[in-house]
């Protein structure tokens, strides 16, 4: 299952009404458990006593053979609790005799919550154990995935219950975020670029930019965003992580060097709860039209030649920032001729709903482009968001949307 697809989907289950953040754990693993995406045959939810240095079982579920309630595994008996404070998420042999007795001999483990001081070393509030015939890192980065969209939810329902008015405070953040976003269009030597973003709330977690690299003006870099979840915590990640991409192009850092040290920043800063989507493209003044790329677990953008009705999509070529600190980014390419059109977007775009609860999506997109790929971006932005707003006039679903258009010009 797409990692953001994942993402969405456990924060629709976990954003429901719980009474407590226990009653909602539950709920998201039991529904982990039936997924038939993800081919996971049970799980278990852990809470750390920070009394007496265990790991109580709070809640199973799955084919294997049950374990006693409130069962106690202690933080000396596994040294790789120590290893998910650092990585959120490991995978391992068991090696608890009574675990083996009832048929786990493998494990795949994620920290979830705020992370808490025991003899003076970091231990997450809840695990997220998930039993799975393929202990692998597909199952790896999905439990990083499902432990992040928890994490989120967690704190979301405790700000909730201490939420006060900030409406002033935001209107004040939302003219701040407008402030640094680029100007809706761009021209670079035969390209024109022209990007437009709309925020869910008074501030959203989409951002795009678009940076000069170096001082020749000879290189141009189109970045697209998406901070998980929406509001004030995504709109501060996204301001973020604008501004160190903004600094780094000052130094006219390789790109798969770009993406690792942004994925690391990521991790480092906001590891508790939070990820993001990137697509970065880079421009040069090359006569064939050469744009590399890197797609950090982003909606594949969508390629147009000006001679076909052919959609060709620019896929990921490494995982969402955030989860994996030491993920690897590829880098792939594709070459712009005249009239060419690339359109870049976020997930609210295709995510936005009718009053039936259907989904924009990726088909509807891709035939607007192919219906206006002749005009200029600016038209091509504008007539895609027309359609988009009337499509979903009436739904009840909305995320935060942007599109980037960037056609090379005769």
């Amino acid at each position: 299952m797409d990692q953001r697809k994942i993402y969405k989907t456990i924060e629709s289950i976990a954003s429901q009404k719980f009474e407590t953040e226990k009653d909602m754990m539950i709920s998201v693993l039991n529904q982990i458990v039936e997924m038939e995406d993800i081919h996971v045959t049970g799980g278990r939810i852990w809470q750390f006593d920070s009394v007496t240095g265990d790991y109580i079982l709070l809640y199973q579920t799955g084919k294997l053979e049950k374990i006693k309630p409130d069962f106690r595994v202690n933080i000396k008996e596994y040294p790789l609790f120590e290893l998910i404070a650092k990585e959120r998420t490991v995978l391992g042999n068991e090696t608890n005799q009574v675990l083996r007795e009832k048929g786990i001999f493998k494990y795949s483990a994620s920290g979830v919550g705020s992370r808490i001081k025991y003899n003076e070393k970091p231990y997450y509030e809840y695990l997220l154990a998930l039993n799975s015939e393929n202990i692998d890192e597909d199952l790896r980065l999905t439990l990083s995935i499902i432990a992040t969209a928890l994490t989120s939810q967690v704190k979301q329902h405790r700000y909730s219950l201490r939420a006060t008015n900030l409406k002033a405070e935001l209107n004040k953040g939302r003219e701040l975020q407008k402030g640094i976003l680029p100007e809706h269009e761009y021209h670079f030597h035969d390209y024109v670029i022209f990007g437009l973003s709309d925020p869910a709330e008074i501030v959203g977690g989409d951002f795009f930019d678009y940076l000069e690299i170096g001082t020749e003006g000879d290189l141009l870099g189109v970045v697209l965003g998406d901070a998980a979840s929406k509001g004030v915590a995504a709109a501060a990640e996204a301001m973020y992580i604008s501004g160190a991409l903004r600094m780094a192009s000052s130094f006219e850092i390789k790109t798969a060097a770009l993406m690792k040290r942004m994925n690391s920043l990521v991790n480092k800063i906001f590891k508790d709860e939070k990820f993001a989507s990137l697509f970065y493209g880079e421009f040069s003044t090359d006569k064939k039209g050469l744009f590399l790329y890197a797609n950090a677990g982003h909606n594949p953008p969508m390629f147009v030649k000006a001679n076909s009705n052919e959609i060709s999509t620019l896929q990921s070529t490494g995982p969402v920032l955030g989860p994996s600190p030491s993920a690897k980014f590829d880098i792939n390419s594709i070459n712009f001729a005249v009239n060419d059109v690339l359109l870049i977007y976020s997930d609210g775009v295709t995510d936005s709903t009718n009053a039936e609860f259907e989904s924009f999506g990726e088909e509807r997109l891709s035939d607007s482009l192919l219906k206006y790929k002749h005009l200029s971006p600016k038209e091509i932005v504008y007539s895609i968001f027309d359609e988009l707003f009337k499509y979903s006039r009436n739904g009840e679903y909305s995320d935060d949307k942007t599109l980037v258009v960037i056609k090379r010009m005769p």
